[in-house]
């Protein structure tokens, strides 16, 4: 019989976890698809880890790991991939927001043979209207600059082992997780949901880590900001040119002025996109930085007693 593993990032969740178990165990039962739940403590800060290991010592479907420190939600979600074992795997979120009930409807089309399905957002539900309008940036900003339509996607998403393998192959340490499986091309059906209100906690995004973590995926996915430096230097140059024969016209005809604030000006403006040019090249050789050292994407310093294998320690 096939199995489901059903991933859970998971960052000072304490509150939800023991009701997340809960109610994915009551769902899949009901719905005869045999399954194992992997939670993923991303260093946090409260109980997660120690609800996840109560839940564990009740229900052997259930399994976890903790990181050594905050590693962030993509780690987390890549560190639940390797440690799954379903022939399919859902990734969705430990608070419950993406809908449990949706489940059955990605088993079914992995069923019929779609390799991917994608949980696409049919409404945010309650939201405050900064967390609204950072987020509609958000996704503005990423389907702009990766040329794929992120405004209804999310982590919510069912992936065949076949996806697993190929994104876990993936040599780069930094990864955008949901542009992945768009990237990866295989045969793909997409499901409607509506996201939830929270049963405990808050949402851990702010503006500022949300526009950290659009920066961040941008520069790891995708060129694009690259490219626009480029397009800014020629229109810089055709703007140049244009000044350079209207001074001479001037000269010539003896019409020439004072024209100190337009220097000054024009001197802020091509400083300020210098400096911002500057700055994208900078954090795309920090990223090649990243990569060349290295480093792991996560570490994991306790898995619960039913993990197999040698869960501990660094994974590339």
């Amino acid at each position: 019989m096939a199995l489901l593993s059903v991933v859970l990032p998971s960052y000072n969740e304490e509150q939800n976890i023991a009701n997340t178990a809960r109610v994915l165990r009551e769902l899949l039962e009901a719905e005869g698809i045999e399954y194992e739940l992997v939670f993923v403590s991303d260093g946090s800060g409260d109980g997660t880890y120690r609800e996840i290991q109560r839940a564990s010592e009740a229900d052997p479907r259930v399994k976890g790991a903790c990181f050594s420190r905050n590693f962030g939600k993509e780690a987390s979600i890549f560190a639940g991939l390797r440690l799954s074992r379903g022939d399919a795997v859902v990734v969705m979120d430990c608070d419950l927001q993406h809908p449990p009930e949706v489940i059955p409807q990605m088993w079914k089309l992995w069923q019929e043979g779609y390799q991917v399905v994608e949980g696409v957002k049919s409404s945010r539900g309650r939201e405050s209207l900064g967390h609204k309008l950072s987020a509609g940036l958000f996704y503005r900003i990423m389907s702009r600059l990766i040329r794929m339509d992120m405004n209804a996607s999310s982590d919510y998403k069912l992936l065949d082992r076949r996806v697993v393998d190929v994104l876990l192959a993936l040599p780069e340490r930094n990864t955008f997780f949901r542009a992945l499986t768009f990237w990866a091309g295989f045969p793909t059906a997409s499901v409607s949901y509506e996201v939830r209100e929270r049963q405990f906690g808050e949402s851990k995004w702010s503006f500022f880590s949300l526009m950290r973590y659009a920066v961040n995926n941008v520069t790891s996915f995708s060129t694009m900001p690259l490219q626009l430096v480029t397009v800014t230097g020629l229109l810089f140059i055709c703007c140049s040119a244009v000044l350079a024969v209207q001074t001479l016209v001037r000269y010539l005809t003896g019409t020439a002025v004072e024209g100190f604030t337009t220097v000054i000006l024009l001197i802020l403006i091509v400083g300020g996109c210098l400096m911002l040019s500057l700055g994208i090249i900078g954090h795309y050789i920090a990223r090649i930085y990243e990569e060349v050292k290295g480093r792991p994407k996560y570490i994991i310093s306790q898995v619960t007693e039913n993990v197999q294998g040698d869960a501990l320690g660094s994974w590339k």
